[in-house]
């Protein structure tokens, strides 16, 4: 009789430990990118383009920065020695076949050799500017977007929020997970993805702006020796 009873309360826990294993069992539902992107709401789509921009405008920059900082071999040296032999014809063609903004300038530099020193520093500096203006061309519309993105991502978890309350209100006493879940989910989504977006934003504006500081001081060590090319006593 007694292991009878041991028996039947065995199997009994077991049974109970099994209902409980299906119970807290993994429903297996995945969500994917798309997924969590379409429970975010309206909202993800200016996020979405906006990742789209800032990814386009690094990229365009990036390469193109790199390219006006790649230095030229002996650029330099040789319009010195040109310039000493009184080749300028030659140094202005070098300038032309380099096509790069420290070429432009130190072209625009050859073209004003014979004028006052500070009309050709006020030549060299107007040609620096606008290169350096075309280096940062699209950089402020990357800094807004590293400001604009987490801000839509805020939006979204408001809008998502007075959803959510809203289904609370007219549910009454009938409040249940599932009516809350769009709500909440277009809040937690948007907010990662507008931080997201933001964040890789503001790392990639700032490199670039690292990278055109650095052509910027190249083109101003070129504009010096220039100068100082110009100023040096005939030999």
């Amino acid at each position: 009789m007694l292991n009878f009873i041991l028996l039947q309360a065995s199997q009994n826990l077991t049974e109970g430990a099994k209902a409980v294993g299906k119970a807290v069992q993994p429903s297996g539902i995945e969500l994917g990118f798309f997924d969590m992107a379409i429970k975010g709401g309206p909202i993800m789509i200016p996020i979405i383009l906006l990742s789209f921009i800032a990814v386009f405008i690094f990229f365009d920059r990036y390469f193109a920065i790199r390219k006006a900082g790649k230095p030229a071999p002996q650029l330099m040296e040789r319009i010195r020695k040109y310039i000493l032999d009184g080749k300028v014809e030659s140094a202005f063609d070098l300038c032309r076949s380099e096509n790069s903004p420290t070429s432009r300038m130190i072209e625009k530099g050859i073209s004003r050799i014979g004028r006052p020193m500070s009309d050709v520093t006020t030549a060299i500096e107007n040609v620096g500017n606008l290169e350096v203006s075309k280096l940062e061309k699209g950089l402020p519309v990357l800094a807004s977007v590293a400001g604009g993105a987490p801000m839509l991502g805020f939006l979204g978890t408001v809008t998502g929020m007075i959803s959510a309350f809203y289904d609370m209100a007219n549910a009454g006493n009938n409040i249940n997970i599932g009516l809350l879940s769009s709500g909440i989910y277009q809040a937690m989504v948007t907010t990662v993805a507008g931080l997201i977006v933001g964040i890789v934003a503001y790392f990639a504006y700032n490199i670039l702006v690292a990278n055109v500081e650095k052509v910027v001081f190249n083109m101003e060590a070129a504009t010096i020796e220039f100068m100082d090319m110009l100023n040096e006593p005939a030999k």
